[in-house]
């Protein structure tokens, strides 16, 4: 059984998540992937309108993702075009699941459970990136209902993200 909890990124049972986080961007990414822990950790705090939510088994942190409120200033340049509005949205982050753990719906369950916190915060659209080496999260976005859309900087870059942005109902 699986238990699901709120925590601050300082906590002890967030550290499996971002280690985790870190060794799989850094082997995906390499030296790019630095670039991805950048964001203050208070951007993810109830304070600021954010969450970190985890997935326990047994007690041991085996998934997890965080939202935050969205700023265009913390978008990667130019993902978005001008005419997109980032009232009353949210951005997920951190979004992971232990390899040991992975091919057993543990993505899909992160993503419901911060859906279902992002609308009890009154956010009413998500918005999320995952990288061009990540294709189980492109599907997994796309399998959740989630709409991808272009990505206007990926020529100024030098490479492209995957943006996508969810109505929540």
């Amino acid at each position: 059984m699986f238990d699901v909890v709120t925590a601050d990124l300082q906590d002890a049972a967030a550290a499996p998540l971002l280690a985790g986080l870190q060794q799989e961007y850094a082997s995906r990414y390499g030296r790019l992937a630095s670039q991805e822990f950048e964001h203050p950790q208070g951007h993810f705090t109830a304070e600021q309108g954010g969450a970190l939510l985890l997935i326990l088994d047994e007690g041991r942190t085996v998934a997890g993702g965080a939202l935050r409120r969205f700023d265009p200033a913390h978008v990667t340049a130019n993902v978005l075009g001008p005419d997109f509005s980032g009232a009353h949205t949210t951005e997920f982050k951190r979004i992971w699941t232990d390899s040991g753990y992975r091919r057993r719906g543990l993505g899909r369950r992160v993503l419901r459970e911060l859906e279902q916190h992002a609308a009890k915060l009154g956010y009413r659209q998500v918005f999320l990136t995952t990288g061009p080496r990540q294709p189980e999260a492109v599907g997994l976005y796309l399998a959740a209902g989630y709409t991808e859309l272009p990505d206007f900087g990926a020529e100024e870059r030098g490479f492209a993200v995957h943006p996508f942005v969810k109505t929540l109902s």
